[in-house]
């Protein structure tokens, strides 16, 4: 089983080097930490009084590791939960904060867990998740894994800017989509025809 250091790790290396792409809400970015997050921190890298683009592009690999370790895995309490789902709950919590825990409260109630949808890792979604765990163990990793990759569907198509994110300009899969299926097993991968038929709407 991978340690909290090594999916750290690997999603820095997903989430790749500085951008600031004016479409993604997110703002500057540099392996996966935004500028919003490094203000709310307070990560002012070259002590100038100001935590700015240039900050994020200072921010180093080992730092980053850091953020995700201390602030997107331990803070909201990932360690709590079954250790097949902390993979990719960690991923999507850098990617979509605490919705990543919203998606899996819902995807718990469709496995008739009793859960509140609040975001939050209390004592009840712990209880909820190793209950479903226990109950559908070869099933749970992959539905949550579904239910992100439909998470980030619903997104594209509220909201067009963010469609290149999931349909490549080739009409195949975007980041956001090989993302999500990098956590969900091969069978219940869409297929190309499947994936563009699901964007079919988009033009």
């Amino acid at each position: 089983m991978k340690t909290v250091d090594q999916i750290a790790r690997e999603i820095v290396r997903r989430e790749g080097g500085y951008v600031n792409d004016p479409d993604d809400p997110g703002g500057a970015t540099k392996f996966g930490v935004t500028i919003h997050t490094m203000r709310r921190l307070g990560l002012d890298l070259n002590n100038d009084g100001t935590v700015d683009t240039q900050d994020v592009r200072a921010l180093s690999e080992a730092e980053a590791v850091e953020i995700f370790k201390s602030h997107y895995f331990a803070k909201p309490g990932i360690g709590g939960l079954p250790i097949p789902l902390q993979p990719s709950v960690f991923d999507m919590y850098v990617n979509a904060g605490s919705h990543g825990v919203r998606i899996l409260q819902r995807c718990l109630g469709q496995f008739g867990q009793h859960v509140s949808v609040d975001g939050v890792i209390g004592p009840q979604t712990r209880a909820a998740a190793e209950a479903a765990m226990s109950a559908a163990p070869d099933y749970l990793v992959d539905a949550y894994g579904i239910a992100r990759r439909n998470y980030y569907y619903a997104l594209a198509d509220q909201r067009p800017a963010s469609r290149k994110y999931a349909r490549s300009r080739s009409g195949g899969k975007g980041g956001w989509i090989k993302r999500a299926e990098e956590f969900i097993s091969p069978r219940y991968h869409l297929s190309l025809a499947d994936h563009k038929r699901r964007c079919a709407a988009w033009g």
